[in-house]
């Protein structure tokens, strides 16, 4: 572990630890990236390998539900047996996946190696947070947090435009592939650098309770899947019965999963998420704005791409164009948001969800009122600029605010529940948006021609912004079940010798 002198009143943080920050930021960067750049490449993936509907759902949706079903049990293994080498397989392992699914034949091996990379990405992004818990001290946490937001945000943001500048310069055939060999360079450099800057486990750090609630693993896998499944085909098959059953067996396995935590922690053994957390209302109103938020941000650029390059004809490099405005507005709100934050307090989610509402809804009403052939990426040049920057002011911020509405002594569990909760609120978001805008395109016929492809993509286009515009304005809504104001403007601290950082470790956008 890495020394840090107090000599004078503002801790001086040796060079080798802002060295390992950085390590650990680009891991975070790609497995973020990850997120949205594979947007873009969807009607490219689609034509080459010949990828159904509910396939191109999948390979958005199966990456974000297992990085978020991983997040929790690897912050707490890690934090058990050191979290330099879970870091370091996590990567190693999310490199692997990548080049697979640049191999990738069919629709289905690339799905399934989505879910392989997104297993890999909670693998190893809450050793990100653990770290920083650990190596930075005071007021130089909050800065580092700061930065992690940051990172986070534009990751997030470029992901359309970077993947549209590599289809656009290898082309459509083979350049969704290298979107994901991409990650095969930064993946090497990471793991070098993990391997040489981050310290070991500190020997004098206790270690947590043995457990990892396997069965409420399975439990709460099970109740998504249950649910993602018949969101994501029951459009493509005519919402047969098994998709109302599945439905509903996923409701019974959610309750299932809440009675057994009950269960564990009164046995005195860690559940996977503490019950007495949603004893606080305002938590619980804050885990549902968490989802229900990256429901409708995470979902905007699978619409844009498919609208773009399926429907209008454009290419992958003009459908990622679109994206700039939302880009540009979040590195710019992002990198001041832990200032206004601290300034403003509660009023920064507002501010933050307040645009992407207005954004996402001025955007609902250009598609619904625009003909096919008038719409320009000028058009939403605006309304992405608002969007964006209401993202940047309410991505680095957010868990603060949540995790301040539990108990000091559960922020740590609460941070990795509400990382868990937003990657699953972007699978459930993609798996609602793709049902809908796939249920509203007509038929066959009316496709068959630029004109019906133009207008049909453009209508169901519409119907799919208009809900992302709503979740975003029961986000809105939401905000205000928060506390006013935070105490710190990072993670609570705690003393270094009884912290437990297993849970915090999960945190992250």
């Amino acid at each position: 572990m890495s020394t840090v002198s107090t000599t004078t009143d503002t801790p001086v943080i040796p060079r080798q630890t802002w060295l390992a920050l950085a390590a650990l930021l680009l891991g975070m960067g790609i497995a973020l990236l990850d997120t949205t750049i594979v947007n873009v490449a969807l009607p490219t993936i689609r034509t080459s390998l010949d990828a159904s509907e509910s396939m191109l759902s999948w390979i958005i949706s199966g990456y974000a539900l297992a990085f978020g079903l991983t997040l929790i049990p690897a912050g707490r293994l890690g934090d058990r047996i050191g979290h330099k080498w879970i870091y370091f397989s996590g990567v190693a392992l999310f490199t692997i996946a990548s080049l697979a699914c640049g191999f990738a034949q069919s629709d289905l091996q690339l799905v399934i190696f989505r879910v392989l990379q997104g297993l890999a990405g909670g693998v190893f992004v809450p050793a990100v947070t653990a770290f920083i818990q650990l190596l930075f001290p005071g007021r130089t946490r909050g800065t580092a947090f700061a930065i992690m937001g940051a990172v986070i945000g534009v990751s997030s943001a470029l992901g359309p435009i970077i993947g549209g500048l590599i289809i656009e310069a290898f082309g459509e055939e083979n350049g969704w592939r290298l979107v994901f060999f991409v990650n095969l360079p930064v993946g090497i450099i990471t793991c070098i650098a993990a391997a040489v800057l981050l310290p070991p486990r500190d020997k004098t750090l206790p270690r947590p309770a043995k457990g990892l609630d396997g069965f409420g693993i399975a439990l709460v896998s099970a109740a998504f899947v249950a649910l993602l499944v018949p969101l994501i085909q029951g459009q493509e098959e005519g919402w047969p019965l098994w998709t109302w059953l599945s439905l509903a067996g996923g409701v019974v396995l959610l309750a299932a999963f809440g009675a057994w935590e009950v269960h564990t922690a009164r046995q005195g053994r860690m559940p996977l998420v503490p019950p007495t957390l949603f004893s606080h209302k305002s938590f619980t109103g804050g885990v549902i704005l968490a989802m229900i938020y990256f429901a409708a941000f995470t979902s905007i650029f699978f619409t844009i791409s498919l609208l773009w390059q399926s429907g209008l004809g454009y290419s992958a490099l003009a459908s990622g164009a679109v994206a700039i405005p939302f880009a540009v507005g979040s590195i710019i709100s992002s990198s001041q948001s832990n200032r206004l934050a601290l300034r403003l307090g509660r009023n920064v989610l507002i501010l933050g969800t307040a645009l992407v509402t207005v954004g996402l809804g001025w955007s609902w009403l250009i598609l619904l009122l625009t003909e096919p052939a008038d719409l320009t990426n000028w058009l939403f040049a605006v309304p992405l600029l608002l969007a964006g920057l209401g993202n940047g002011f309410f991505i680095a911020p957010n868990v603060q605010f949540i995790v301040a509405t539990v108990d000091r002594q559960d922020a740590g569990s609460a941070s990795a529940v509400i990382s868990a909760i937003q990657r699953i609120g972007s699978a459930v978001g993609i798996a609602i948006i793709g049902s809908v805008l796939f249920g509203s395109l007509p038929g066959g016929q009316e496709l068959a021609t630029a004109a019906g492809r133009a207008a049909g993509f453009t209508d169901a286009s519409a119907a799919a912004m208009g809900v992302s515009a709503a979740f975003a304005a029961v986000a809105f809504v939401l905000v205000f079940t928060l506390p006013r104001r935070v105490a710190t403007p990072g993670p609570p601290a705690a003393d270094r010798k009884t912290q437990s950082t297993p849970d915090r470790a999960a945190q992250e956008a």
